[in-house]
This record gives structure tokens, C-alpha cells and sequence, in this order.
């Protein structure tokens, strides 16, 4: 919602005093949570935020009696009253209402909340509002990225989110990289190397990375009862792959809220599989952890864990082929696939009511809705790919093996790498110990990936299918690309193959500068070409040379984790926004090719 003021020049001083505000406000926590012994007392950081809380009330009176409508501001900011009374009630009310617990505790975790939740919101809003600007979506999101990166490697350095003595910068920016792009690769043990905050901050990452800090801000809006504006709705178009704006606000309800719910029934359906290995948890507060994490991983195909071994200790448990499998073939589909099966499932279910239980609309009902080409192709190739992957992996571990552990994989861990190797990054085998068939077949899979408006990397799986199709249109001699009984406008097939060389080159100057960079190492072409793919395709999947990376080989993997979450045609977008199309053509000539 846009909100028209009386004087510009107190808006523009009034958004630098907020970018200010929330500086300071995150470098009060910082030096309060983030280190072992506070660098300033305790006391003086609460009266600190008391004085943020301050700027933050007096900026919302100053724009409330600024703004041309105040109930045009108060509607919009409705939910400012609330909190503050809430923060009323905690702050005078803490010796009265709060039974034993400390005065001085309620009152400075309520002034923190406030201060977080007016960060989070504003942040949120901010990149709407960039998004939206008419500047390219794009490089909004490039930009968002980039800033959560940096963000979360400046949180993961800090002495208090690692158990041991010291995490690097290099390897900090990795592992925020990693989970922000989500990835999955990663130098450090998450499971031992980081404390509490450590995970808590890199779960974060991998949820904010998932389905992206803008879509989170648009969220918010919807939540806070802002309708989104007509430029607004255009930017989560471009942002959320969606066919069209004029449902855009159901489509970003439907991503937050199908998020929550898929996430919550997968810790939920997570939460015994931990008893099936002796001393892995020791505390059902631990058990809880260990399923919020690894279901929000696994949707959001990240494919990070908290244990040393990834899955393989669970190789055998049926709550990893039942909760995460599902779990990471959801994430993989795309969130436009998504809400057209559910469109189509509950316009199913409600013909049927009517058809049986109220006979008097069965003959006014309108045409059953139809499936979308997208979720035909994406729903068709998915199951092609995991049949092929699980077939690809047991004939060569069968057939290509030379003794030792090869052969061993079963059908279960074959069909298992198939679902995860094409985005999740999770493992109940040893990838090292495959045979470099199977390696060279799960690098295929990495390199086509999920499917596109999800959490997933790689080509993609419509991009595939459309080379494809426009290869067996040439064989026909058709002039068009054809798949389902529909036609393929050429603008698609030429971003399909601008997709498909983009990512080519990426990965082998990324896989030949490593091969210079790890030279010492003795890596076998092989390995820098899965490790790299694995990048790339943000799968997060390695056959162990992740933590000797020389500080060279970890730049070029984090440069090429963006890239993948990114995409050559978001960075093209940012980077060719203002480049205006031609009217012209030149005068055709034939040419022999092949």
C-alpha cells in the first residue's frame, strides 16, 4: 500500500534515520549475544535499545502526522497498536503480571522483540518496495542475496555461534553461501561445529534462501492486511515464474502457508525416525531440532544436516524414503506446480460434491479445470528422471563395479541418490566409494536439476524437455515445437539453449580453473567435475574433497553456488535491464549446420 505524504524531505531524512536505526539495532544484539565476554556492559546496551525503540515511535508519530491521510496511514500500520500496547503491558507491567519471573529480563526480552520484529518488517518492506521500483526484479534479488550472504557469514564468525576455537572468514562466507543458495556443500561438521546460535542462523539461511527474502517481504504485507500494488504484483510475478498477476497475492499466501504446513508434517513425521540410532539424540528437545531442521532442509533441498555421515547411519530407516524423499520432490516441483495441483484437486473435489450432494447445480458446474503444460512436463520428466537415475545407479554398481563396496547401493540407496541428486544434497551411501559410472550418471542428474518457481537448481527440468522436443522437431521437419498437444513459442526454446550454454561454460571454466587451483591436492578430474556440478546444480552432494579445498577452489565453488541459485537469466536480466530491444531486422541468408 502506498502511502502519499505532505513533505518529501522528511520521508528522505526519516529513511536514512531508519537504515541507521536498524544498523544499530543488529550491532546491540550482536555484542550482546555474539561473543563470550560482552565488549560493553550489559546495561548500557538495554538503555541503547530503549533509545532505538524511542527512534523507532517517534518516526511512526512524525509519518503519521506527515501523511495526507492519517486513516490511510493507521490502516496501513494497523498492527503498530498492538505491539506497542503489548510492549506497554511487559514494560509497566512486569513486577505485577509475570509471576517470579525478573522484572529487568521481561522488560528487556519484550523491548527485543519489538526491535527484532520493526527490523524484520521494514527490511521485508524495503525489498518490496525495491523490487517494485521499476528497476529489474532481478537485481533486487541478486542484491538480496548477496546481502544475506554477507549477513549470515558476518553472524557465523562470531565466537559465540561455533564450538571450536575459530571459523574462519573463508570458510563462514561457505557455509552462508552454501546454505543460502541452498546447497548443501560445506567445509565445517554443522553438527559439532557450530553451537545453538550457529544452527539456528544457518537454518535461517537456508528458509530466507528457499523462497527468498522478497517473497518473505511480500508475505508480510499480505499478513499485515497491505494489498499488494499493481507494480508490486508484477515484481512477484517476474520473481515467482507465475503465469499471471491477477493472482499473484493467493500464489504468495499459497507459497507461505503450503511452506508451513509441508515442513510442520515433516517434523512431525521426522520426529521418531532418531530413535532408530542409539546415541545420535539425547533429549527430545534435541529430537525436535534434529526434525525442524532437517524437514526445512530437506523441502527447501539444501541438503545440509547435522550429522557427520549426512543419512548413512539412517540408510536403513523407512522415515528417510517416507518423510524426506517426499519432502525433497515437493520442494524440487516448484511452487507453480504446486498450486495448480491443489487448484486442480480441490475443483475436482468440489464437482464431486456437487455433482452427489446437491443434484440442483450439476448441470450449472463450468468446465473442470485443466492442467497447466508447465505441471505436465514437470510432473512427466520428474518421473522419468527418478526411474532413470534408480535403474542408472543399480546397473552400474552392479555391472561397472571392481570389488569392494560397489554393488551395495540396493534399491532403496539407488533410488534414494536419484531423488537427491538432483537438488537436495542429502546421502545414505558413500558417494566417494560409487563407481565413476554411478558418479558420472549422478552428475547428468545435478546438471538437469528440479523445476523451475521452486527451491531447486540445475537447468531445470522443462529446460531439458524443451531442447529436447525442439531436437525431435527437427527430425519431424516441423516448423514449431510441439509437446501435449500444444505449441512452444521460439522465445522459449531460445532461452532453454541460452540456459543450457550458460550453465556449460560455468561448469567447465569453473571445473578447469579448479583443476589449477587444487593441484596439489591430486583431485582426479572426476571428483572437480562432481564437485563443481554439485555446485552448480546447488545439490550439495561431494565425494569428500569439500574440506581440503585450497582457499582459491572455496571462491570459485562460492561464485558458482550463486550462479546456480541465481540463474544465468536473473543475471542477465540485472545485468542487461536498460537495454532496449531493436525494430529492425537483417535480410535472411541460409547456412549448413551439422
Amino acid at each position: 500500500m502506498q502511502i502519499h505524504y505532505k513533505n518529501k524531505w522528511p520521508e528522505s531524512v526519516l529513511i536514512g534515520v531508519n537504515i541507521l536505526t536498524a544498523a544499530a539495532v543488529v550491532a546491540s544484539f550482536v555484542w550482546l549475544f555474539g561473543f563470550d565476554a560482552p565488549i560493553f556492559p550489559a546495561k548500557i546496551l538495554y538503555a541503547v535499545q530503549m533509545t532505538l525503540l524511542s527512534v523507532f515511535v517517534i518516526e511512526k508519530v512524525i509519518r503519521l502526522f506527515n501523511s495526507i491521510s492519517r486513516r490511510e496511514f493507521l490502516r496501513a500500520n494497523w498492527y503498530e497498536i498492538p505491539l506497542l500496547l503489548a510492549l506497554w503491558i511487559a514494560v509497566f507491567g512486569s513486577s505485577r503480571w509475570f509471576g517470579d519471573a525478573e522484572p529487568f529480563a521481561v522488560q528487556h526480552w519484550s523491548v527485543g522483540i519489538y526491535l527484532v520484529l520493526q527490523v524484520v518488517i521494514k527490511v521485508c518492506r524495503t525489498g518490496v518496495r525495491l523490487a517494485a521500483s521499476g528497476r529489474s526484479p532481478a537485481r533486487t534479488l541478486t542484491a538480496s542475496f548477496l546481502v544475506l550472504i554477507i549477513s549470515g557469514a558476518g553472524l557465523l564468525v562470531l565466537p559465540k555461534a561455533s564450538t571450536v576455537k575459530e571459523i574462519s572468514a573463508v570458510d563462514a562466507l561457505f557455509t552462508a553461501t552454501s546454505a543460502t543458495c541452498v546447497t548443501g556443500l560445506s567445509i565445517n561438521d554443522i553438527g559439532k561445529d557450530f553451537s545453538l546460535m550457529g544452527k539456528v542462523v544457518i537454518l535461517s539461511l537456508i528458509q530466507l534462501g528457499g523462497l527468498g527474502i522478497v517473497i518473505f517481504g511480500a508475505v508480510f504485507g499480505l499478513l499485515l492486511g497491505q494489498a499488494l500494488s499493481l507494480r508490486e504484483s508484477a515484481a512477484m510475478q517476474d520473481l515467482l515464474s507465475a503465469s499471471t498477476a491477477g493472482r499473484i497475492s493467493n500464489m504468495i499466501i499459497f507459497v507461505f502457508v503450503a511452506t508451513i504446513l509441508i515442513e510442520a508434517a515433516g517434523a512431525v513425521g521426522l520426529f521418531w525416525m532418531w530413535d532408530d540410532v542409539l546415541g545420535k539424540v539425547t533429549s527430545v528437545h534435541q529430537q525436535w531440532f534434529l526434525s525442524i531442521f532437517h524437514s526445512i532442509s530437506a523441502f527447501c533441498n539444501a541438503g545440509l544436516g547435522l550429522f557427520s555421515d549426512s543419512l548413512v547411519s539412517y540408510n536403513k530407516c523407512w522415515g528417510v524414503y517416507t518423510v524426506i524423499c517426499p519432502l525433497i520432490i515437493l520442494g524440487g516441483l516448484g511452487f507453480t506446480v504446486l498450486y495448480d495441483m491443489v487448484y486442480i484437486i480441490a475443483d475436482r473435489a468440489k464437482r464431486f460434491y456437487r455433482k452427489w450432494f446437491c443434484t440442483q447445480h450439476c448441470f450449472s458446474m463450468e468446465a473442470p479445470r485443466r492442467m497447466m503444460l508447465q505441471t505436465k512436463i514437470v510432473l512427466a520428466v520428474t518421473l522419468c528422471l527418478l526411474v532413470f537415475g534408480t535403474l542408472s545407479l543399480l546397473l552400474f554398481e552392479r555391472y561397472a563395479g571392481h570389488g569392494g563396496t560397489a554393488g551395495n547401493v540396493g534399491v532403496r540407496g539407488a533410488f534414494f541418490l536419484s531423488v537427491t541428486a538432483r537438488t537436495a544434497g542429502f546421502n545414505t551411501v558413500d558417494i566417494g566409494a560409487l563407481t565413476p559410472a554411478s558418479k558420472s550418471a549422478l552428475i547428468l542428474l545435478m546438471f538437469i536439476g528440479g523445476s523451475p518457481g521452486g527451491t531447486s537448481g540445475g537447468i531445470k527440468t522443462v529446460t531439458m524437455f524443451v531442447i529436447i522436443m525442439a531436437v525431435v522437431a527437427v527430425l519431424r521437419k516441423r516448423q514449431e515445437v510441439e509437446m501435449f498437444n500444444r505449441s512452444i513459442h521460439t522465445v522459449v526454446v531460445y532461452r532453454a539453449i541460452t540456459v543450457t550454454l550458460f550453465f556449460v561454460v560455468v561448469l567447465f571454466t569453473a571445473a578447469m580453473a579448479m583443476s589449477i587451483t587444487e593441484s596439489a591436492n591430486n583431485f582426479s578430474m572426476l571428483d572437480i567435475m562432481f564437485e563443481v556440478t554439485s555446485a552448480l546444480g546447488t545439490v550439495g552432494l561431494s565425494t569428500g574433497i569439500t574440506s581440503s579445498l585450497t582457499t582459491a577452489g572455496k571462491l570459485i565453488i562460492i561464485a558458482v553456488m550463486l550462479f546456480g541459485r541465481l540463474g544465468p537469466l536473473t543475471l542477465l536480466a540485472a545485468i542487461a535491464f536498460n537495454i532496449k530491444p531493436v525494430r529492425y531486422s537483417y535480410p535472411n541468408e541460409a547456412l549448413i549446420v551439422g
